[in-house]
């Protein structure tokens, strides 16, 4: 007779796991629209700081635009942290609790 012994944190592992691959994506996306940002407002500055008429209309909207999402991104991240979190209990309880075994 064979037994086949699964660990019990191996869910809570594979959801934080996810949790952490997602989180990372999210920070890459961030990373590339902060850079894009920091370029356009370097050429900004190299043109001395002024925008033409519709490129100043155009920046305007964008910056309402990148506001918005950065609004709802945070919201996202908030999201994920409070489910790291109860992950994180789970996590801690199932150690506790599964005799030491899960390590």
């Amino acid at each position: 007779m064979t037994y086949h012994y699964e660990r019990p944190d191996e869910k809570a592992m594979a959801d934080l796991d996810q949790l952490l691959h997602h989180l990372a994506e999210e920070l890459a996306g961030w990373r590339r629209r902060t850079l894009k940002a920091e370029a356009e407002l370097q050429e900004a500055r190299d043109n001395g700081g002024v925008l033409a008429g519709p490129e100043l209309t155009q920046s305007r909207q964008r910056v309402i635009e990148l506001e918005m999402e950065n609004q709802a991104l945070r919201q996202r991240i908030d999201g994920a942290r409070e489910r790291l979190k109860t992950l994180a209990g789970r996590l801690t309880f199932l150690e506790q609790h599964g005799g030491g075994n899960a390590a």
